[in-house]
């Protein structure tokens, strides 16, 4: 069989990871850090920075544009839309530039794929970005009519490791209910009905279990107290509820290793807190127990938190009388995004063209 042949492009804060593959087999994986000369730049501005620096990856490889299969970058802040993969269109490009619905390094992704792809001939994708949106309508309202639930979550590593548990186990994954939690510097919980993710907790904009640098769901009366105490500016109460909330507000780390170090040591707080986060996760998935009506094939633990065996054991023991719970430890989001483009070109699902704001939602 023929070379088919895909750059995956995943841009962060100060670097972009970059990976190589042979259909679905890592050739090659880079991540090139970025210097204070490009990361200070606007995000915009910092594309044709970042485009060489992946384009100089792929030469040092000897890999000729011509070529690839295609190229897939990680998607950004977009309208809402269903899973699946998407074509990089004139539309998409437009909203990942402007930052209409929110500016974010991964804006840059699908900006990279398309702009190294036109230029040999080669088709660009973006797969299930955060903004996947596939909730149910009982999922949306809440007490504040101006206030809708959105769904935004790690949607690329959740449906990738919900694929990849099926195939393992001789079944498809739009057959099964699954509830898979990422667990990871922010954390989302899915429940996934048969290919759906009909419910999850936004893991943006302060909901759901307290996270390493995310604040989770908090008495909301008391944060509109803080609000107006004028103790705070706008944008350091957002960085309390995502950046610099969860487990980095009281300890001052992201660093689940360090802190499992330190609950090792006899740090009572970091016990506690550590503790916390797990409960809360736990309370998470079991929610999800009622919106699955109780129908539950498996619970999938996967990000990179994961690989704790204290945290993954304590959320076991909690909420595996609701169905065997499967631990896949971190995040492989470029072999997911190369599996995606993978399915598109051998045609196995159908591209997606992106549409949108079809429904006037803002995010």
């Amino acid at each position: 069989m023929a070379r088919q042949l895909i750059l995956a492009i995943n841009p962060g804060s100060t670097s972009t990871k970059v990976g190589l593959f042979d259909g679905s087999d890592e050739i090659l994986t880079k991540t090139v850090r970025h210097g204070e000369d490009v990361t200070r730049l606007s995000l915009p501005d910092q594309l044709p920075y970042r485009e060489r620096e992946v384009q100089a990856v792929l030469t040092e490889a000897g890999i000729a544009g011509e070529q690839l299969s295609a190229i897939v970058g990680r998607g950004g802040l977009l309208a809402p839309m269903p899973s699946g993969t998407y074509e990089v269109n004139t539309l998409m490009r437009e909203d990942l530039t402007s930052g209409r619905f929110g500016m974010h390094a991964s804006n840059l992704g699908g900006l990279i794929a398309y702009k190294l792809g036109s230029a040999s001939n080669v088709p660009s994708f973006i797969v299930d970005p955060v903004v996947v949106d596939e909730l149910q309508p009982v999922a949306r309202p809440t007490g504040i009519p101006e206030i809708e639930r959105r769904s935004i979550f790690h949607a690329l590593n959740q449906k990738a490791v919900g694929k990849r548990f099926a195939a393992e186990n001789g079944s498809d994954y739009k057959s099964l209910n699954l509830i898979i939690a990422h667990l990871g510097g922010g954390i989302t919980v899915g429940a996934h009905a048969r290919g759906q993710v009909i419910d999850v907790n936004n893991g943006l904009d302060g909901d759901g279990p307290l996270a390493p640098e995310r604040a989770g769901s908090i008495p909301v009366g008391q944060v509109i107290e803080l609000c107006y105490s004028t103790r705070y500016k706008e944008t350091e109460m957002k960085q309390k509820i995502v950046g610099r909330g969860g487990l980095y507000a009281h300890l001052g780390t992201y660093d689940a290793i360090e802190i499992e170090e330190r609950v090792a040591t006899g740090d009572e707080q970091a016990s506690r807190l550590y503790e916390t986060m797990a409960y809360r996760v736990a309370q998470e998935i079991a929610k999800h127990g009622a919106t699955l009506f109780g129908e539950v094939d498996a619970i999938i633990l996967t990000g990179g938190i994961a690989y704790s065996e204290w945290l993954t054991d304590y959320i076991k023991q909690r909420v595996s009388y609701l169905a065997p719970v499967h631990v896949y430890p971190g995040e492989d989001e470029l072999k997911a995004l190369a599996e995606g483009a993978l399915r598109a070109i051998r045609q196995e699902e159908a591209v997606r063209q992106y549409e949108g704001d079809t429904h006037g939602t803002r995010i």
